[in-house]
């Protein structure tokens, strides 16, 4: 086949999460401001939480008791729980070229959704045979929440890529304060309990890696269809 027979198609990309504060969706959509820069075809999907077990709490922003609330995953989290979730039809599909999957992180851990959807059934097309990449969102610790991601998703068939992770200001007590005290005001404040606090959340510069490292991955995704009718031709790894 000539090179004149070749027709170039763009690069696949799926962008899969889950948030509740929306800290993971605004890195998802500077990523994918990044990869359609550099000619690709971006999806974002966002998985639901659903079960009924913590729907009510998770339905409203900000907590009505949060202090309850949040220590009141810490038991499920650390036993690995999965709960009902809701999966969009984009976040089943086995064509992607490239996986980005975007982890906020709980007690150290993939959150209950984003652990339901890795060990789901829809998930494994999704997964079998394709390179993926990892971005977690954190308080502090982002480790082990980046490994569960990484674990979970090679388990479905997938081949890891890259990861990156983006953590909020502060130490350990007054970052937790302040993530609290978002939950309780649904806005930063100076002061939880008359405790100066750092603001929570992505902290300023979050836009510029997140671009960096979608131009990097966007970098390794070079992919050419063939004519209609005709086998593709498979996917150069990242």
């Amino acid at each position: 086949m000539s090179d004149n027979d070749t027709l170039s198609r763009k690069p696949s990309v799926l962008l899969v999460y889950y948030t509740y504060t929306q800290q993971a969706l605004k890195v998802a959509e500077a990523m994918a401001e990044q990869f359609r820069k550099q000619d690709c075809s971006v999806t974002l999907a966002k998985i639901e939480f659903t079960d009924k077990r913590w729907l009510e709490r998770f339905s409203r922003f900000p907590l009505k008791h949060p202090w309850s609330e949040v220590l009141g995953m810490f038991i499920p989290q650390m036993r690995g729980a999965t709960g009902e979730i809701v999966i969009p039809e984009e976040a089943k599909r086995d064509d992607y070229d490239l996986v980005c999957i975007g982890s906020p992180t709980w007690f150290f851990r993939p959150s209950i959704p984003m652990r339901s959807y890795l060990v789901s059934q829809e998930a494994g097309p999704v997964l079998d045979g394709k390179p993926f990449a990892i971005y977690v969102v954190a308080r502090r610790y982002w480790s082990i929440n980046m490994k569960g991601v990484r674990k979970l998703a090679k388990k479905r068939g997938g081949e890891y890529v890259d990861n990156i992770h983006f953590v909020y200001a502060g130490r350990q007590i007054r970052s937790f304060l302040a993530l609290i005290g978002y939950f309780t005001h649904g806005e930063n404040r100076e002061k939880y309990a008359g405790i100066k606090i750092p603001p929570t959340n992505l902290q300023p510069g979050y836009e510029e890696q997140a671009r960096a490292f979608a131009s990097k991955l966007a970098d390794g995704l070079q992919v050419l269809a063939a004519p209609a009718g005709d086998p593709p031709v498979p996917a150069a790894k990242v």
